[in-house]
């Protein structure tokens, strides 16, 4: 993005030699402006921000998102945000960095839900340790990664944590970091070591790989062990097709084919990223049609379960992850300091506990 001020350039220097170093050190890229915030605003939404734009790269754009469409700024002044997930009438989300549980409602009304939201009291300054994704379950409870606390709890309706997950055959997980329900029920996560202090290279760290797991009938199974830094995760409408982004070293967004009972039955990149990049491939989600809605370098891109590019959303900030919200075709973008929407044409393929 040619937006980038002096200090991003510094930042995305220190992104290549993390990258070599598999230590990835999400949104330490952000404009002057998004610096500048240092408390959370309650403003009101703000239409036409400054540096954001709709690219139509394909004509079939235009039937996802409209040509007029407006990317409206709904709340910023965070840290670093999160996790979104829509839940009961407003946006609920995590600042990883703050270490806060936030919710803001569709007129801009922001509520903080829960402090110290990453399990732990305190940790450095800057670091990736509150909560980040979760999901409502089928009892209504939600279940939120501590990914500074490396595990995932369940909140009960006084935002109470009780211990979901933390282990995988005796080991403790790296960090969980994003989390879906498949159309079976099953629980679906990544596992990359952004919780820890020096990541792979952290002595606390048990286990051998980052993986990808299922939990189901109180079984949990590492699916996927081969990938270096997973990280968003979704699935195509009908459940048969499985997306996890990789964000580093090498970025891409893979796609797998399952088995009926959860099993990986084949695979190929949906989409690849030459360099690096301070706004790596992170969140995505799924609309309706089965297109791809994926963070990566420059912004969101939509793209066809073929691997056609159909247009890409950029923001003055770097995009971790998205949203459906409202009517189900309002897709909220958390990025670095601030929430973003944009209306969409086309329903979504809201989460299966929605």
């Amino acid at each position: 993005m040619s937006h980038r001020s002096a200090s991003d350039s510094g930042c995305k220097s220190m992104r290549v030699h993390a990258l070599v170093g598999t230590i990835v050190l999400l949104g330490c890229a952000m404009t002057a402006y998004s610096q500048a915030k240092q408390t959370p605003s309650q403003n009101g939404v703000e239409a036409n921000v400054p540096g954001s734009s709709i690219v139509r790269l394909d004509p079939a754009l235009d039937s996802v998102i409209a040509p007029d469409a407006k990317i409206e700024r709904v709340a910023t002044g965070f840290k670093f945000i999160e996790g979104p997930m829509w839940r009961q009438g407003r946006l609920w989300f995590s600042d990883l960095v703050g270490n806060k549980l936030y919710a803001v409602s569709p007129a801009g009304k922001l509520e903080m839900l829960k402090d110290h939201s990453g399990g732990l009291d305190s940790f450095p300054p800057g670091a990736y340790m509150g909560s980040n994704a979760m999901a409502t379950d089928k009892d209504h409870s939600v279940l939120l990664i501590e990914q500074g606390a490396r595990k995932i709890v369940r909140l009960d309706k006084d935002l109470k944590a009780s211990l979901f997950l933390e282990k995988f055959e005796g080991k403790h997980l790296n960090s969980p970091n994003d989390l879906v329900f498949a159309t079976d029920g099953s629980l679906w996560f990544t596992d990359p070591p952004y919780g820890l202090q020096k990541q792979n290279n952290d002595p606390a760290k048990e286990l051998s790989f980052n993986g990808v797991y299922r939990y189901a009938n109180g079984k949990l199974t590492a699916v996927i062990k081969d990938l270096s830094m997973p990280n968003g995760i979704g699935f195509s409408p009908d459940g048969k097709t499985l997306y996890v982004s990789n964000s580093g070293p090498k970025m891409f967004v893979e796609k797998f084919t399952l088995g009926s009972n959860g099993e990986v039955t084949g695979r190929s990149t949906l989409i690849s990223y030459p360099g690096s990049a301070p706004d790596v491939p992170d969140g995505l989600k799924i609309d309706s049609a089965g297109n791809v809605w994926t963070s990566g370098p420059g912004g969101i891109r939509i793209i066809t379960p073929a691997g056609k590019v159909l247009g890409q959303i950029k923001i003055p900030e770097v995009a971790a992850n998205l949203a459906w919200g409202e009517d189900g075709k309002t897709v909220y973008i958390t990025a670095s300091t601030s929430v973003y929407r944009v209306k969409a044409k086309i329903q979504g393929e809201l989460p299966l506990y929605h």
